[in-house]
C-alpha cells in the first residue's frame, strides 16, 4: 500500500527537478556559446572572414598566428605587468583593511561600531562614475614625485598608485560586509579565553581570527582578483598613457581605424582570461567552502 501511495510523490518531485536541470543546462549553454565562439575565432585566419560566407565558413586549417600577433602587437606582456602591479597590492590592502574593520566592529562593543559597519556597507551603493570628476581634480592637486612614476605631471593623476587607491576605497566596503558577517559566527568565547591567557588585541587578530577566516579570505580573494583584473573604467580614465594602462585596455590597441581583425581580438581575449581562470581553479575548493560555510552555521 505504501509503494502505491509513494509512486505519485516521487513523480511529482521529479518533475520540478527535471525542469530545474533543464533551466540550468540552458543557462550554461548561453554562457558557453560566446566563449566557444571566441575560442574558435581565435584560431581562424583573418582571410577566412573575408570569404563570401564570412565567419560562418569553416576554414580548412587553423593557426596560432593570432595569438603570436596579439602578444606582440598588443604588448600583452607589458600590460599584464601593469595589471599585476595594480591588482596584487590593492588585493592585499583590501583584505587587510577590511578584516581590521570587521574585527573591530564585530569582536568588540563600542559606541560607533554599528555606525562604521553601516557606513562601510553603504559605500557599496554609490556608483563609481558619480565621483569621477571630483576624484580627477583631487588627484590632480595631490603632488607626487616624478621619480616614483612614469609620468612627468608632478601629481598623482596618471599614476598606477591612483588606481590602487580607488580600488581599495571602493572594494573595502564589500569585503568588510562579508567578513563581518563571517566573524559573527566565530564564538566570542575564543577571544575571551585568549584575553584571560594574556593575549593582546593584535595577537587575537593575527593568531586566532585570521586563521579561522581563511575560507572567507579565499572566496573574497577569488572575487576581488576577478573584479580588479577585469576593471577597465578606472585604468582608462586615470592612466593617460596607453603603455601604463592595465591589460583590459590592451585590446584597444588591436582595433584599427579602418578595419578590425576580430580573430586577433578573440585571441587576445582568450589570453587575457587565463589568469582569472587559473586563480579560480587554484582556489576552487576554498572558494566554494567559503561561500557555503555561512549556510552551515547559525
Amino acid at each position: 500500500m505504501s509503494e502505491v501511495t509513494g509512486a505519485p510523490t516521487v513523480g511529482i518531485r521529479r518533475g520540478p527537478r527535471m525542469l530545474l536541470h533543464a533551466v540550468l543546462v540552458v543557462i550554461a549553454l548561453a554562457w558557453l556559446v560566446p566563449l566557444v565562439t571566441a575560442l574558435y575565432n581565435s584560431f581562424r585566419f583573418f582571410e577566412a572572414d573575408t570569404q563570401p560566407n564570412g565567419p560562418l565558413s569553416w576554414p580548412k586549417t587553423l593557426t596560432l598566428d593570432n595569438y603570436r600577433r596579439a602578444w606582440n602587437v598588443g604588448e600583452i606582456w607589458r600590460h599584464f605587468g601593469n595589471t599585476m602591479f595594480i591588482v596584487l597590492p590593492a588585493l592585499l590592502l583590501i583584505l587587510l583593511l577590511s578584516s581590521m574593520v570587521a574585527f573591530a566592529c564585530t569582536r568588540f562593543s563600542w559606541r560607533f561600531n554599528v555606525f562604521f559597519l553601516v557606513l562601510f556597507t553603504a559605500g557599496n551603493l554609490m556608483p563609481q562614475q558619480v565621483i569621477f570628476q571630483p576624484l580627477f581634480k583631487i588627484f590632480k592637486w595631490i603632488p607626487w614625485p616624478d621619480v616614483l612614476s612614469d609620468t612627468n605631471t608632478g601629481n598623482l593623476l596618471g599614476t598606477k598608485i591612483a588606481v590602487i587607491l580607488i580600488h581599495v576605497a571602493f572594494q573595502t566596503g564589500f569585503c568588510t560586509f562579508v567578513l563581518s558577517n563571517y566573524m559573527k559566527t566565530i564564538p566570542k568565547e575564543l577571544g575571551e579565553a585568549a584575553l584571560i591567557d594574556g593575549a593582546s588585541v593584535s595577537r587575537q587578530y593575527f593568531q586566532i581570527i585570521l586563521p579561522l577566516c581563511r575560507p572567507a579570505f579565499a572566496a573574497l580573494a577569488t572575487l576581488e582578483f576577478t573584479w580588479l583584473y577585469n576593471d577597465y573604467f578606472w585604468g582608462a580614465v586615470l592612466l593617460q598613457q596607453g603603455g601604463e594602462r592595465p591589460i583590459t585596455s590592451s585590446i584597444a590597441v588591436l582595433n584599427g581605424q579602418y578595419s578590425q581583425n576580430y580573430n586577433l581580438i578573440a585571441a587576445a581575449s582568450m589570453m587575457i582570461a587565463l589568469p582569472t581562470l587559473a586563480v579560480y581553479i587554484a582556489l576552487q575548493k576554498q572558494f566554494i567552502s567559503g561561500l557555503t560555510l555561512g549556510a552551515n552555521k547559525g
